[in-house]
């Protein structure tokens, strides 16, 4: 899971950014060792349907919708002729159905012409790139309620589809929070599959509702991103990550207690 590939970041983007470097480095890594990338939809419709995948499968997925997967990445996958998948908010995108206010309301201070526009995009689907639902203004969506999380989903999908001339088929959550009435709602929307976090590896008994994926930031090293993509001591690696994840999912169970008991 990636999210911004640049060389100067906004702030609020750094640490889960990667430098165009690395990731050269890191495809160059995974073309050596022999791994064949696919989409979230050709992986889906594998374990749905019992189709074989090729062998040493990996996801590469990027979050969010950040101008340098155009300019840094897609170069370095087309060089190895690799697919990906790209999961967009729509509102964050530049354009028509750019949002107003939502960067503010998430708290950071991204600015809009980091973003891909829609002719980007457009050029990444052609490429080959996968492009996945990411909602329309990426909010916390297990602490919204039914009618936001309507929208989010439905809107998000609606634009794609408008602008691309094909629905998405694939969903990432933003922040990686579900809940069962999230994913209810996802595959309502028409999404066939969706992608958590959980820094493990994809497996067909998570449910296609609930793909892990493993992080990629700043500070991952060459020699931490293939013992990563090796599946080497991803629990150890992870672990502080999944304490904070446990510790943060009972507040944000008790703030949605809280806000619904107030309303």
């Amino acid at each position: 899971m990636y999210h911004a590939v640049g060389h100067r970041p906004a702030p609020a983007a750094y640490r889960l950014s990667v430098a165009p470097e690395a990731f050269t480095e890191q495809m160059e890594l995974l073309a050596a060792h022999g791994f064949a990338p696919v989409t979230t939809a050709e992986l889906g419709r594998a374990w749905r349907g019992g189709e074989p995948l090729p062998p040493r499968p990996v996801l590469i997925t990027f979050d969010d919708g950040y101008e340098g997967v155009h300019r840094h990445a897609l170069p370095v996958l087309a060089k190895h002729g690799f697919v990906s998948t790209l999961f967009v908010s729509t509102g964050w995108l530049r354009g028509e159905h750019e949002a107003r206010g939502a960067h503010g309301a998430h708290g950071t201070s991204t600015a809009l012409d980091s973003m891909l526009d829609w002719d980007q995009v457009r050029e990444l689907a052609a490429a080959g790139t996968e492009i996945g639902g990411h909602t329309h203004t990426h909010p916390q969506l297990d602490q919204v309620d039914d009618a936001r999380l309507r929208f989010e989903t439905l809107r998000c999908r609606e634009i794609i589809a408008g602008e691309l001339g094909a629905a998405p088929v694939s969903f990432a959550y933003p922040y990686g929070y579900s809940s069962r009435r999230v994913r209810h709602m996802v595959r309502a929307a028409g999404f066939a599959q969706a992608l958590a976090v959980g820094n493990a590896a994809a497996r067909r008994r998570q449910g296609p509702y609930a793909l892990e994926r493993v992080t990629v930031r700043r500070s991952t090293r060459i020699e931490e991103f293939e013992r990563l993509v090796e599946g080497r001591g991803l629990a150890r690696h992870f672990a502080r990550d999944r304490a904070l994840t446990k510790g943060y999912a009972v507040v944000r169970g008790t703030r949605k207690v809280m806000r619904v008991l107030r309303t």
